[in-house]
């Protein structure tokens, strides 16, 4: 679904798009904390799972009827022959991009943190001083709800116009204020995991929709297969988040989980750090320090985009003025780019030299 968002968007509103399916699927997970709970008081523990199941059938009907063709970004002549290929491409996207492997590592990282905090938590109110029921414990995923609104107004106003990594590190900073909070204060008043649970929900939703904004201008042709880079490392962390916060909450109690979860960030900002917004390489900062995007690069991604979906975005062009025929790019936004080099496509160059040509005859 993610990547389809990331085809169909144009990249001036590809945040903004993002956000509003992460945030559903965020809120997701939020009522199956709070249902999990009202259903675990009443009934059993496996009902949760029918539920689950009839949901999963419902769905599938639904996006049956609604879900729109779409065709193909790639059109291999045999499947069963192409598709070995395209799961090894997986790995050399991965071991072959450091813009791949320092999203994926961001992400691995704020997935330890949620689900630690998300998983534990249940352990501190239930036991002294709070001592609250599976229900009153569920209804602590209102909170997270409450935090719905921030995604897409953040990605209108930011995201979408300044460089992802920038949003990233943001998000990171109020993961790291929130758990300090919950960490140190939660075992004196309830209002510091309350605390935690809200503004951890915000500077996730932060963090991963400007991920996944920065990510899917990697490879246009090859959404698909980026996304399963980035999910694979997102569920892995997700696994590691609920093993390590058991862990460390039977051997220490909230503080240690808590704390780990501090080191969690920690690590989380160091990848963030090492490799700066436009940077080619592996580590550092080349390419300067600029946060704005820049317009040049806004019309090579909506081209690049163009070809990849294989759809016009001549109305959203139009409301932006690129490439219309009232403001029809100029030669040097079409071929200067941010370093004040001339880019030129792939099937350019010989026109390009044939025009030299012509010139100095």
């Amino acid at each position: 679904m993610l990547p389809l968002i990331g085809d169909l968007a144009p990249p001036h509103r590809r945040a903004q798009a993002l956000s509003l399916v992460v945030s559903g699927l965020v809120l997701g997970i939020l009522i199956a904390r709070v249902l999990s709970g009202i259903v675990t008081e009443y009934t059993g523990w496996r009902t949760i799972y029918w539920i689950s199941f009839g949901l999963q059938y419902l769905i599938l009907v639904g996006l049956y009827f609604s879900m729109p063709d779409y065709p193909a970004t790639n059109n291999p002549k045999s499947v069963i022959r192409e598709y070995p290929k395209l799961l090894f491409s997986i790995v050399r996207l991965f071991i072959g991009s450091p813009l791949i492997i320092q999203i994926c590592m961001i992400g691995f990282f704020t997935s330890i943190i949620f689900m630690s905090f998300w998983t534990t938590l249940t352990f501190l109110l239930a036991s002294p001083p709070y001592t609250y029921s599976t229900i009153v414990i569920g209804l602590f995923g209102f909170i997270g709800i409450g935090s719905m609104g921030w995604g897409p107004i953040f990605s209108r106003l930011v995201i979408d116009r300044f460089v992802p990594l920038f949003s990233t590190i943001i998000g990171q900073l109020i993961v790291l204020v929130s758990v300090v909070i919950g960490t140190y204060a939660g075992l004196h008043t309830v209002a510091s995991p309350i605390l935690e649970a809200l503004f951890l929900d915000i500077g996730m939703q932060t963090a991963q929709i400007s991920n996944r904004s920065n990510i899917y201008s990697v490879a246009p042709l090859a959404r698909n297969r980026v996304n399963t880079c980035y999910m694979v490392l997102t569920f892995a962390g997700q696994l590691t988040g609920t093993a390590a916060g058991n862990h460390l909450y039977a051997r220490g109690g909230w503080i240690l989980s808590g704390s780990a979860n501090v080191g969690f960030v920690g690590a989380a900002l160091f990848f963030c750090l090492v490799r700066g917004p436009h940077e080619q390489g592996w580590i550092g900062w080349r390419g300067g320090w600029a946060l704005r995007k820049g317009v040049p690069q806004k019309a090579q991604e909506v081209r690049a985009d163009e070809e990849a979906a294989g759809v016009s975005n001549r109305n959203d062009d139009r409301e932006e003025g690129i490439g219309t025929e009232e403001t029809a790019p100029t030669v040097d936004e079409k071929m200067v780019g941010e370093e004040g080099k001339v880019n030129i496509g792939p099937e350019e160059p010989q026109a390009h030299q044939a025009k030299t040509g012509a010139a100095k005859m």
